[in-house]
């Protein structure tokens, strides 16, 4: 009988939106982790039979038919593995992830949210999984659980020990990551930094965890960058208001410039205004970001300053104290400027974390959250494009000068006499 709390979502490949993907495919990589290491502790158990000739009584023998179940972020491509029994004691693996026969998966508007933000913890894992497929999950051990929780931790250590040397780090995005978890009584937080290549291609160069995006937190971090290969500094950094990040940055790579967020800056200056006053002064925020040289910027930023200086001073302070790193962006590409005014590559990636309703609840080990950040991240990542321009960089790298994103042409004269 079909499940009226299933809502199909369409064959698979079908993209209904980039977070369902992420999480569909994340679904089945789930399932797969999750059933072979179920086979594993299936062959554990007869690891010390034997038949006549020495060999092993039992053994894997490929996989059954694949098959469909579908789930709340749609179908989900299912390999269930086979075993063989050389004796006469017959063997037959049967996972309770995924019975035989099971087609659609059971309360799965509940089964998603738990897979990837609560079920990490023993006990809520087995919870989740049983929600994923019904009753007929019961049977799922915590050492599974364990072993899985014990592979993505171990995935992760490895990634964060990889050197960064290979490619030329050219801009960043630095931010912190309050998951709501909690772990030793405080909230969990991960320092995230992504990096943009000499190609554009963006990548997540760390997910480590950090003590309130203190200063201290970050210096470790950048220093750790440093030692895995990142010595060159980058060109720009975009970041939030966090003072421990510019604090650090200065400290480590005191050659890379500052480049605010414009979401989090207008989000502080709109939180010091009525609400009366909002609608009016984002518009008016938005005129100096979008401005097409400096500037004009200049220019609506005076204008935003004479408006609303009188009655509202500590929202005018909050946005000039930061006037040079607001506009920093304007000596880079214009074609990169949808990237650097905002630290959106990472607040995309983790909106399922940052988001949660359900925060008090959860307790998770720092280690464990990290691992799924991290999955989280890679699969993510899969789907990013490289930035637009990207063909730009290579100037950006030797130092090319532009103005209101254009670049500055160098009369020859001034290139022989810079060259003797």
């Amino acid at each position: 009988m079909a499940n009226d709390n299933v809502v199909p979502f369409g064959k698979p490949g079908t993209v209904q939106d980039p977070l369902t993907e992420m999480l569909r495919e994340g679904a089945q990589r789930l399932i797969q982790q999750a059933v072979e290491t179920e086979l594993t502790e299936m062959l554990a158990q007869f690891s010390g039979q034997k038949d006549e000739q020495g060999r092993a009584a039992v053994v894997r023998n490929g996989y059954l038919p694949e098959r469909e179940v579908l789930t709340g972020v749609g179908p989900v491509q299912v390999k269930v593995p086979k075993v063989r029994s050389r004796t006469e004691e017959s063997a037959v693996f049967r996972s309770a992830l995924v019975p035989p026969y099971v087609r659609r998966a059971r309360s799965v508007d509940a089964a998603l949210p738990w897979l990837y933000l609560k079920g990490v913890s023993t006990g809520q894992m087995g919870e989740a999984l049983e929600a994923l497929v019904g009753p007929d999950a019961k049977g799922l051990s915590s050492s599974v659980v364990r072993r899985l929780k014990g592979q993505w931790r171990g995935e992760y250590e490895t990634w964060c020990q990889r050197r960064l040397d290979k490619d030329r780090w050219v801009y960043v995005w630095a931010d912190g990551i309050y998951s709501g978890l909690r772990a030793e009584g405080q909230k969990l937080c991960a320092l995230v930094v992504i990096g943009v290549n000499d190609r554009g291609e963006k990548h997540f160069l760390t997910i480590e965890d950090g003590v309130r995006e203190s200063t201290q937190s970050w210096r470790e971090v950048l220093l750790s960058l440093k030692t895995r290969g990142l010595e060159r500094p980058p060109e720009l950094a975009v970041g939030d208001g966090a003072l421990g990040f510019w604090a650090a940055l200065d400290e480590v790579f005191p050659e890379t410039r500052h480049q605010r967020c414009w979401v989090h800056k207008t989000a502080n200056v709109l939180n010091a205004l009525p609400k009366s006053v909002q609608p009016k002064a984002k518009k008016a925020l938005q005129e100096v970001w979008m401005a097409p040289t400096r500037a004009e910027a200049e220019k609506a930023l005076g204008s935003f300053v004479q408006t609303y200086e009188a009655k509202y001073p500590k929202a005018v302070d909050k946005l000039v104290r930061d006037r040079e790193s607001l506009l920093a962006f304007y000596d880079f590409p214009a074609q990169h400027w949808q990237h650097l005014r905002t630290t959106n590559p990472i607040e995309s990636t983790f909106s399922t974390i940052r988001h949660r309703t359900d925060r008090a609840k959860g307790c998770v080990t720092r280690n464990t959250m990290l691992a799924m950040i991290y999955k989280l991240g890679m699969s993510a990542e899969k789907r990013w494009r490289r930035i637009r321009g990207f063909e730009s960089i290579a100037k950006v790298i030797t130092g090319v000068r532009f103005k209101d994103g254009v670049e500055v042409e160098i009369p020859n004269d001034q290139q022989d006499a810079a060259c003797s």
